[in-house]
């Protein structure tokens, strides 16, 4: 049996609402966890497995139906179950356990292709950012797509297509698609009271049960702002004496267990490029104090251009993934803000925002 993630029910949770969240059958669930009765109450905290579909996936002609869905919020469940399901369809895909989180959730890191320039794509830095998640994920499953059925992928809004069998010999392409799982799960699901930290988390909230607004991981500290990159001048600017929603830089560089793991991943793999997925502004951020290579502009003038968005020299900000990589290896790195409206953006937004980001990065991986 193909291993796959248990679900932790939530408030609310029916059986129904469950099966329907990750497109599997109802019955099929009560198979997978026989204690669980039709019309019975699912009590919170409580564990479910999660049934395997029972399709073959593995190397299927393309039969149209799509394993990243956006059609409801998009959380850790659904990326490791989705992980399993787009490894059975299709086996080149690499999935490397790069760290965990403060609670202990996996961080996972995909990867496709064979060549030696290697290019990371990250997403869900910030909690109530997670639609890049999706984004990066509906990405990943489009390339792979395309390699395994052997025909060209079809960019989005356009008739144009690219033959990624060529590309995919010259890059490997490495997608962490949620750095902050408990950030994610606290902006989606908020907190029972048998958590733990309960109270805790509730009085560093202003807004009460609500934590759409919160950037930050279960810690309090925004992992953007964890870089060793000028840090100290990031925690001055900021002005935060304590963990919070969002902003706060820590105790110290690194302090936080998901800057740290995606902070060693690019060590080992010593990237040629990396992009990070954030909402909202449709705008690119290229540069880092001066150290940014001689093409960085260049070439984010060329993802602008691809996506329909800004490219904009950002000054006065410190601390983050981007700057450090810049600083650390002179290579290009990006920040790209996806999307317009308020954070977290609506689900009914993606399919829009989509078509701008697969041109940008299909863009990146050619250049």
């Amino acid at each position: 049996m193909y291993n796959l993630p248990f679900y932790m029910v939530q408030p609310g949770d029916t059986p129904e609402r469950i099966a329907g969240r990750f497109g599997v059958q109802e019955i099929a669930l009560y198979k997978a966890n026989p204690f669980i009765k039709p019309g019975r109450l699912l009590v919170p905290g409580l564990q479910l497995q999660l049934p395997i579909i029972k399709t073959d996936f593995q190397w299927n002609p393309w039969d149209g139906q799509r394993i990243v869905q956006a059609s409801h919020d998009y959380g850790y469940p659904e990326l490791c179950y989705q992980i399993g399901l787009l490894q059975r369809r299709y086996p080149f895909i690499g999935c490397e356990d790069i760290g965990g989180s403060a609670d202990g959730r996996r961080i996972h890191a995909l990867c496709i292709g064979t060549g030696k320039k290697k290019i990371q794509i990250n997403a869900s830095f910030h909690a109530n950012e997670w639609i890049t998640t999706l984004l990066a994920m509906r990405f990943a499953e489009d390339y792979a797509r395309a390699l395994a059925t052997k025909e060209e992928l079809r960019i989005a809004g356009e008739n144009e297509t690219l033959d990624v069998h060529a590309l995919s010999r010259e890059v490997t392409l490495w997608i962490v698609p949620m750095v902050n799982p408990d950030g994610v799960e606290l902006v989606q699901n908020g907190l029972n009271e048998a958590h733990p930290r309960y109270e805790e988390l509730r009085s560093l909230n202003p807004d009460g049960a609500d934590y759409s607004g919160w950037k930050a991981n279960i810690n309090g500290v925004d992992l953007n702002d964890q870089f060793p990159a000028h840090w100290e001048e990031e925690v001055r600017r900021r002005g935060h004496d304590g963990p919070g929603p969002r902003d706060y830089p820590g105790l110290a560089p690194l302090s936080e267990p998901e800057a740290k793991a995606v902070y060693d991943f690019t060590i080992k793999q010593q990237f040629a490029m990396v992009l990070a997925l954030h909402t909202q502004g449709q705008e690119i951020y290229w540069n880092y104090r001066g150290y940014e290579p001689a093409n960085a502009e260049l070439i984010a003038g060329r993802l602008a251009a691809a996506s329909g968005y800004v490219a904009v020299k950002l000054e006065g900000s410190d601390a983050g993934f981007k700057d450090w990589f810049i600083q650390e290896f002179g290579r290009p790195g990006f920040t790209v803000e996806a999307g317009l409206g308020v954070n977290p953006l609506p689900i009914g937004q993606f399919d829009e925002i989509y078509v701008g980001i697969q041109k940008l990065l299909l863009t990146a991986l050619r250049l």
